[in-house]
């Protein structure tokens, strides 16, 4: 026996990240209740979107098309590559610094203990990238967490085995910060990695 709409609308409001049971069940009725129309408007995008989203077959991207915009871009500095764990941090370097490299999107990080390893993350297409094309530089922009930071060695090593120079974005104190309210590992890392003063 199936369970009522009214359940399964909820339930599938939790495959969303974050949303728990109480969550999903005011979604739930706020669609019925107030949102009927945005509701269907989210059931088409969505429809639409798993159908014909897909992902750039150079970068890993989400992309409607082969080559998602940036990678089939002219403009873009073809000398300079940046590794990033996922399309949100892509999306957050291109509205927040002038890069105008490329990217290649790793759609995760190295984790054995979940069963993420390096073809998972499509790192034999970036060595192959890598060995193919007029790549000079690759940044790496991974996360400094544990996973992170074990995915930027390994980075830097496929970097290294085809001459491409990697490098890693700069971490430590946010702009405008108190050391008294950074926390241990990010004060202890600013200080470790401190340079000369200009």
């Amino acid at each position: 026996m199936s369970l009522p709409l009214l359940e399964q609308l909820i339930e599938a409001f939790r495959v969303l990240p974050g949303v728990g049971q109480k969550t999903a069940q005011r979604m739930a009725y706020h669609v019925l209740e107030r949102e009927r129309d945005g509701g269907q408007r989210l059931a088409d995008v969505l429809t639409q979107s798993i159908e014909r989203i897909g992902h750039c077959t150079q970068c890993r991207d989400f992309s409607e098309t082969e080559l998602c915009p940036i990678c089939a871009s002219a403009s873009r500095d073809r000398q300079l590559l940046c590794v990033v764990e996922s399309p949100a941090d892509r999306l957050a370097i291109e509205h927040a610094t002038p890069y105008r490299g490329l990217y290649f999107i790793l759609q995760g990080r190295l984790s054995p203990l979940d069963g993420i390893g390096p073809r998972e993350l499509g790192l034999d297409r970036l060595g192959e990238r890598l060995a193919g094309s007029e790549v000079s530089e690759m940044i790496i922009a991974t996360n400094a967490t544990v996973e992170g930071e074990a995915t930027a060695h390994y980075l830097a090593q496929l970097a290294r085995q085809h001459q491409v120079r990697p490098s890693r974005l700069a971490q430590g104190l946010p702009l405008g910060g108190e050391l008294e309210y950074a926390d241990r590992g990010t004060l202890s890392h600013a200080f470790g990695s401190r340079s000369e003063v200009p």
